[in-house]
């Protein structure tokens, strides 16, 4: 057998039913206890503590302590990456289920820690066509003129590129099967707009609601084509 990643071991951890919901639940980018996220997935405790630790073990999370309590969180920006990419894959089961709650999650919700649906992906689309942003492949980057509408936004792009995370990154949205922004100027975005009272997350799931001044105000920084 030819050597190389072992894409099987990853699709395995993923694809179990109990830890897949698990994973999704992280989605919404806030540590959760093995009892939430028991709790998510529907199983006992002790089941879901064997599954947490083969999600530790497989890379795709991490343990985070503070006191008595063990919290949990996605690894990294790439697990949430796949993890949307893998979304995207089975959206033609999604699309099927109607109701006003998918509704919302198509038109905007947290992707870990930064904006997708139907708004992420204006956003992105609105700040490559106007030469914010540089696409090469899967590669993005910032331009001069994107960085001073960041720093005008209120951004600081000095102390986010003096931390280890990307700057930019590429995220495919499983709605909408276009590009959202990732990376630490997504979520510094996402958390301006929330400093500035543009939006409010459902506490109990991934949709982001966004106020009525909050809509005009996005629509005039990242206007439609």
């Amino acid at each position: 057998m030819k050597e190389g990643p072992d894409i099987s071991r990853i699709a395995a951890l993923i694809g179990d039913p109990a830890r897949a919901n698990m994973l999704t639940a992280l989605m919404a980018g806030k540590a959760l206890t093995a009892t939430e996220l028991a709790a998510e997935a529907g199983v006992t405790a002790q089941t879901a503590s064997g599954h947490l630790a083969k999600l530790r073990d497989g890379g795709l999370v991490q343990v985070r302590k503070q006191g008595r309590h063990k919290y949990f969180a996605l690894a990294h920006g790439d697990v949430a990456a796949t993890l949307e990419a893998l979304m995207g894959l089975a959206a033609s089961e999604l699309r099927t289920r109607t109701g006003p709650k998918d509704a919302a999650m198509r038109q905007a919700r947290v992707c870990y820690n930064h904006l997708a649906g139907q708004r992420g992906v204006q956003m992105f689309s609105c700040m490559l066509g106007r030469g914010d942003l540089r696409e090469d492949g899967e590669d993005v980057t910032i331009t001069p003129q994107g960085a001073a509408f960041a720093a005008d936004f209120g951004v600081d792009l000095e102390a986010l590129s003096s931390a280890r995370a990307p700057l930019c990154r590429a995220c495919l949205d499983w709605s909408e099967r276009r590009t959202h922004l990732a990376g630490s100027l997504g979520r510094a975005m996402l958390t301006r707009m929330e400093e500035m009272r543009w939006l409010r997350r459902d506490p109990d799931s991934r949709v982001i609601a966004f106020l009525s001044t909050g809509e005009m105000a996005f629509q005039q920084a990242f206007p439609l084509d």
